[in-house]
């Protein structure tokens, strides 16, 4: 995969806002992401994640450095708008469907100036619909679905051109915990079974926990960039950070009895990764 041309690569990517006392929302950020990727975008408020996710989504411009989309330099985009829904797929927090119109006619929307028949819109958004397990919602308005449903029909949308790229902001913000399970499923089925590049902002644990590679983002730098190689190994890390897995590589007496006997094996073990 790394001889592959990036889906997305950012080079020195620097953002500031304000005309007297200037905010650096970002400060050389560098780093790509290659198709197939399923990639998450973490950090406390103020990191810079949503001015990050702008700048990828060619929705701003950053002050200095350079967004290349499929070896493309935004910089050097006249038609931005086009070129955006040609190539990027968006979901965001709150899903953005129009109301007066029907699941199937929203998923249509993003295909209005594809060179495809009335006819052949009409089946790829129900293809789509489909593909999110909402073949038979089609004809319903929005206020007529769930949350999860609606967020699955904005998904649907985001992939109606066939994008190089998804990228989400807080995609589960506003639904509860299953239905957060729910919507993660679907995108790690997207990123498995399609091979959709994904790239996710959350602050969410659980939603960053599904990614196979998280960047960590604070005070606008890359703090960490951490790639797994499958879900055991995500799931060790995960350990090794914890109070608990501080506590075994300490050599803490006060763990468990239970855990006890197994903290030197899983000391040498963390230690590892």
């Amino acid at each position: 995969m790394s001889n592959s041309l990036p889906v997305v690569e950012t080079r020195q990517l620097v953002k500031v806002y304000g005309d007297g006392a200037d905010v650096r929302a970002l400060d050389d950020v560098t780093f790509s992401v290659q198709p197939g990727e399923f990639v998450a975008i973490v950090g406390p408020s103020g990191a810079g994640k949503s001015t990050l996710l702008h700048l990828l989504g060619a929705l701003d411009r950053p002050t200095s450095g350079d967004v290349i989309l499929r070896g493309t330099s935004l910089a050097k985009v006249r038609d931005l708008d086009r070129f955006r829904s040609q190539t990027i797929g968006f979901v965001f927090q709150m899903h953005n469907l129009i109301p007066t119109l029907t699941a199937v006619e929203n998923v249509e929307v993003p295909m209005a100036e594809v060179r495809l028949s009335g006819r052949q819109k009409r089946e790829r958004a129900r293809e789509l619909l489909k593909l999110v397990g909402l073949e038979k919602r089609g004809h319903h308005l929005p206020n007529k679905m769930s949350g999860g449903e609606r967020q699955r029909v904005a998904v649907a949308r985001a992939l109606a051109n066939r994008p190089a790229i998804l990228l989400a902001d807080e995609p589960t913000g506003n639904l509860d915990s299953h239905t957060t399970d729910e919507i993660m499923d679907l995108l790690t089925a997207l990123n498995r079974d399609q091979g959709t590049t994904l790239l996710v902002v959350t602050h969410n644990p659980q939603v960053a926990g599904v990614a196979r590679r998280v960047i960590t983002l604070r005070d606008g730098r890359i703090q960490s960039d951490i790639a797994f190689e499958s879900a055991y190994e995500k799931d060790l890390i995960d350990l090794k950070h914890s109070l608990l897995g501080r506590a075994i590589l300490a050599g803490n007496g006060d763990l468990p009895e239970e855990l006890r006997d197994a903290a030197p094996a899983l000391r040498q073990l963390l230690a590892k990764v």
